[in-house]
């Protein structure tokens, strides 16, 4: 024999369970769905970008700087540092062809080793120059001062000493030897004063600029030691 409660029983059981499974299935019909948002509502992409910006902003900064801190030579620059580079050697070849001569003034042979490691340094401080510039380290032409308006044959530039003048120096000895080296050494400086005069204000770049000024200060202060030192020797 069935008994009625029973089956009453299983029926609310079974709609029990049919309700706990719908539940179910609206819960899993929730969770499914996912809402997209506009790329711009997402934190991460925003981050992304403000951080490429800040990558950007800072290469263009540091492309800019370099550009602004590449040398930039004019003709000056180059001009002045080939020309008083070939200036400065004939007054280091002076030099030496004095400092063999014979009873010479100790006070004036000094000079002349100053004059030799003064101008060496600064010839290679020209050559340093010339070469982070990308230019050739001599004047490769026959023609000097042509980037001051005023050009002429290198071996003519202002001050330079002729073959024979050097060749007789290196011949003399005592008080002649003395006097024709002041005699050649304060014409050099004084041609050298002026294309550094002209470079110290006309140069683009301000290294060049500088070391012209410095070029034409110390040569200025040699000739007036020399002017001295020759006077003391020719009244004693």
């Amino acid at each position: 024999m069935s008994r009625p409660d029973d089956a009453d029983v299983n029926d609310d059981d079974v709609n029990v369970n049919d309700d706990n499974v719908n539940d179910d299935d609206d819960d899993v019909n929730d969770d499914d769905e996912v809402v997209v948002l506009p790329w711009w509502y997402n934190p991460i992409n925003l981050i992304a970008i403000a951080v490429g910006l800040i990558l950007v902003i800072g290469s263009l900064g540091w492309v800019i700087g370099e550009n602004h801190a590449l040398p930039d030579p004019n003709r000056v620059d180059v001009g002045f540092l080939q020309d008083m580079r070939w200036h400065h050697e004939q007054a280091v070849e002076m030099s030496f062809a004095y400092l063999a001569d014979a009873g010479t003034d100790p006070a004036l042979y000094l000079e002349a080793q100053e004059i030799i490691v003064g101008q060496n340094l600064e010839i290679g401080l020209m050559v340093q120059l010339l070469r982070d510039f990308g230019k050739p380290e001599t004047n490769e032409t026959d023609t000097a001062m042509a980037w001051m308006g005023e050009p002429t044959p290198l071996d003519r530039m202002p001050g330079m000493a002729t073959p024979a003048d050097i060749d007789k120096l290196a011949t003399l000895s005592g008080a002649a030897a003395d006097q024709l080296f002041v005699q050649l050494m304060i014409a050099h400086h004084q041609g050298g004063i002026h294309m550094a005069d002209y470079a110290a204000t006309n140069a683009n770049e301000k290294a060049v600029r500088q070391l012209a000024a410095q070029i034409s200060s110390s040569q200025r202060d040699e000739i007036s030691e020399m002017q001295q030192l020759i006077a003391s020797t020719s009244t004693t």
